[in-house]
């Protein structure tokens, strides 16, 4: 990582923000998972204050936000949400209710969101867990997933009924600046990011990550879509703006170097891509090639997001053409190199 800078070394410490660019604070708050920690934003707005991202609908959530509204008389106008996973999403729809706020997100977020809490077919868990099975997930990971049920839900406490649409393009004054919207694909269905090219900052959600790699993952309902091929577009599009642009990520520290990180990523994912091509001079199924993407010892929210970036690689290599997909005599899907045919 030594063509990413980092400016800020030190962290906000709990129920309190850092001011990294005019007007734009730092908030860090905790996470129930093996990644601890979410990245949140506070942007003076004059008189008034705009939240981008929730943080996740836990108790503890809830008393950090409280101490540090508390802490400033000045109400909050708008809650804006990059995509609809529970540590962004969560607390969205309490936050805006206190503060009587407008609450603003991508309409495929609010939809998926809305899909994944209510369990609608595609989104559902079991439909995921049927989905893992037939690209050969082993049958005690599968079963745990399914016993453990609707984990979105239990991170989102209630779902917004009402939003402001956010699309490509979409421009929000704030502070007399102007952020505007930039859509992205392949980590969720319409992930916003907000750019301030006057203060040279991007708000990136989970696009761009400095440290590790955004999950990408293939929906049920879409069972073969190129999660992977939107996503590396995506982060392509960056690159078009300036390489001194403070990135404000989700996960991590703020940094600069968007192309370094960019060209990063996507020799990461080529050399995942180029493993799997070497694993498949047989026919192959993702639960198969799991452990050789994922060599570490994977907890089932872990095995979850695995299993849904195997089948976003394998999928990606099959519209390019370098993979075969089949589909044997016991149901499963397998992958096999087409030179291998």
């Amino acid at each position: 990582m030594s063509d990413l800078h980092y400016p800020f070394p030190e962290l906000p410490t709990a129920a309190t923000s850092l001011e990294v660019a005019p007007g734009v604070h730092w908030v860090r708050m905790a996470l129930p998972f093996a990644l601890d920690h979410i990245n949140l934003w506070l942007l003076d707005d004059g008189d008034e204050r705009v939240i981008v991202d929730a943080g996740y609908g836990s108790d503890a959530t809830r008393s950090a936000w409280s101490g540090l509204l508390d802490a400033d008389p000045r109400p909050i106008s708008r809650v804006v949400v990059t995509h609809h996973h529970p540590d962004h999403l969560g607390l969205a729809t309490w936050l805006a209710a206190r503060n009587k706020a407008s609450l603003h997100m991508a309409l495929g977020e609010y939809l998926a969101g809305h899909a994944m809490w209510h369990q609608l077919p595609g989104y559902c868990v079991p439909d995921m867990v049927e989905q893992f099975r037939t690209h050969g997930l082993d049958e005690p990971r599968a079963t745990a997933l399914a016993e453990r049920g609707n984990a979105y839900r239990r991170g989102i406490p209630e779902m917004p009924s009402r939003f402001e649409r956010l699309r490509q393009g979409s421009e929000l004054s704030i502070n007399g600046k102007i952020w505007r919207v930039l859509i992205g694909y392949g980590h969720s269905p319409e992930h916003a990011s907000l750019y301030c090219a006057e203060l040279g900052v991007l708000i990136s959600g989970d696009m761009l990550l400095p440290r590790i790699s955004t999950n990408v993952s293939v929906y049920a309902a879409t069972p073969h879509d190129d999660a992977l091929g939107y996503f590396l577009d995506s982060i392509r599009e960056l690159c078009n703006m300036p390489d001194d642009t403070l990135v404000l990520p989700s996960h991590g520290k703020p940094f600069k170097g968007i192309r370094a990180r960019v060209a990063q990523l996507v020799e990461h994912h080529r050399e995942r891509c180029d493993a799997l091509l070497s694993e498949c001079s047989a026919a192959k199924t993702a639960g198969e090639l799991l452990s050789s993407m994922f060599p570490r010892e994977l907890d089932t929210h872990q095995v979850m997001f695995a299993m849904g970036e195997a089948i976003a690689h394998l999928n990606h290599l099959e519209k390019r053409g370098a993979l075969l997909r089949e589909v044997g005599a016991d149901g499963l899907v397998r992958f096999m190199a087409r030179n291998q045919r």
